[in-house]
């Protein structure tokens, strides 16, 4: 089976892979301040109740865009399965079959490096990913596998609790869609602003990007397929026709992908 982790700011989350499936899946908080004793000793019990052996861990690879958790992963890695971890970063970026900007090379986040590769080798095709965690990211990526741009803004989660710690009476609500945009009280009120406005921010942000794709690379905007990830993309899905295609573990099997990609590539240079 392979380990997969994915280090993001809000959560981690551990995925097991066995062939091209993905068996087990948990999700745990981020934490710089927590020991890579304190994640293994979580790990181990979770895969105690699930009855997963460890013996059965043969590769593993990890993504993060928080570094402070890189160092205590791969020795949690390491600790747990015996095994070296791929880690998702610049050095393997010549062997992935998407390209990225030579300007973003050190500063674009591994977990958009992992949404390319698997968004542009499923589809072949020019398609922008949405992914909606703490940072509502938008990747476009070109019918030759090349990243043309990414836009990023605070996720919806983020800005509600941004909402609710700077202000004295607005409260945290769930994220839901509202009635109406016509709020008659606080809860359908910030609904309203959030939901339906970051409804709009997405479909505009979709459409720009669309159309300058199209005036860069000559493709039709019609000819870009959209797709969305992340945990929170359930709350705009209702309410708009943009997000064509949808899988919440587009990450996870872009690592899956790239780790494939990297034995490949280590077994021709051995």
């Amino acid at each position: 089976m392979l380990f997969a982790a994915d280090i993001g700011n809000t959560n981690v989350v551990i995925a097991l892979f066995h062939q091209d499936e993905i068996v087990h899946e948990w999700r745990m908080s981020s934490d710089p301040k927590r020991t890579a004793d304190e994640y293994i000793s979580i790990l181990l019990s979770l895969f105690r109740d699930a009855g997963v052996s460890l013996s059965a861990i043969d590769s593993a690879v990890l993504s993060t865009v928080v570094p402070l958790l890189l160092g205590p992963f791969i020795r949690v890695i390491e600790r747990i399965s015996g095994k070296k971890p791929i880690v998702v970063n610049s050095d393997i970026y010549h062997i992935l079959p998407v390209k990225i900007p030579e300007s973003a090379v050190h500063e674009i986040g591994t977990d958009l490096v992992c949404n390319a590769v698997e968004a542009y080798c499923r589809y072949k095709k020019a398609c922008i990913v949405v992914d909606f965690g703490t940072a509502l990211t938008f990747t476009a990526i070109n019918g030759k596998g090349q990243i043309e741009g990414v836009a990023i803004t605070p996720g919806l989660g983020t800005a509600v609790n941004a909402l609710f710690a700077n202000t004295a009476q607005l409260p945290s609500v769930p994220l839901a869609t509202p009635p109406s945009s016509l709020g008659t009280n606080t809860i359908h009120s910030i609904q309203a602003g959030i939901v339906l406005g970051y409804k709009g921010l997405v479909e505009s942000l979709i459409q720009q990007m669309k159309k300058d794709m199209a005036n860069k690379t000559g493709i039709k905007t019609s000819d870009i397929t959209v797709i969305a990830t992340g945990g929170l993309n359930s709350v705009l899905k209702p309410v708009t026709s943009v997000l064509k295609e949808v899988d919440k573990q587009l990450t996870l099997k872009g690592l899956k992908r790239i780790a494939d990609i990297v034995q490949k590539n280590n077994k021709k240079t051995i």
